[in-house]
């Protein structure tokens, strides 16, 4: 699939945005992709391969270049899967500026931020994370060994009243925010980290 208009426009979808270093981007990354699309009911996925994650260092990252052709190479033809850039288009830094970006410029799409466990664990970290729930649903898949730490970390428990049933995913994008669901979904082995170190490979 051709990459987003950075420029936006009308169409009515409901699209996953999976955000990341994606450094390198693996088979992983495709399975999350290929899930969300499953389970929610969307229509496709974005791949935001981010310029620079300020939670993580710079050094030992490839060129945003380098890892926009990786996201690329491992979603291969696919139909409903897109890599891009529009972080770096956009000139956002943080996840809720890109997001508040994007809804002005597709004001039809129904978004929904699809994360793993891993990161529900830290996303109190991040630079307005309410705000991110505020603006978007959420879609949470499991990453092992990090389930039920993730359940237990501290966005989950303020967020805990506005969490649906995984029953009920398919109907996440189109509530209102905020809204999550956590997808206990099959894992997939692939780590970047493996990867970097000459342990694994890419797809």
């Amino acid at each position: 699939m051709l990459p987003p208009n950075p420029w936006g426009d009308r169409r009515r979808l409901r699209v996953g945005l999976l955000g990341g270093s994606f450094n390198p981007a693996h088979a992983g990354h495709r399975h999350v992709a290929e899930t969300a699309l499953r389970l929610l009911g969307l229509d496709q996925v974005w791949l935001l391969v981010s310029p620079q994650n300020p939670l993580k260092s710079a050094a030992g990252m490839a060129a945003p270049a380098g890892r926009l052709a990786s996201a690329q190479a491992v979603l291969g033809r696919h139909p409903r899967l897109a890599a891009t850039d529009l972080e770096a288009r956009l000139g956002t830094r943080y996840t809720a500026d890109t997001l508040a970006r994007l809804r002005r410029r597709f004001p039809r799409v129904h978004f929904v931020w699809l994360m793993g466990a891993d990161n529900l664990v830290q996303v109190s970290r991040w630079s307005r994370w309410r705000r991110i729930f505020a603006t978007v649903p959420v879609a949470i898949l499991d990453r092992a060994p990090y389930s039920w730490t993730a359940l237990a970390a501290p966005a989950a428990r303020v967020m805990a009243g506005h969490r649906l049933k995984s029953t009920r995913a398919r109907a996440l994008a189109t509530r209102p925010p905020p809204a999550w669901v956590f997808l206990h979904t099959r894992l997939h082995p692939a780590s970047a980290t493996a990867i970097r170190a000459g342990r694994g490979a890419w797809i």
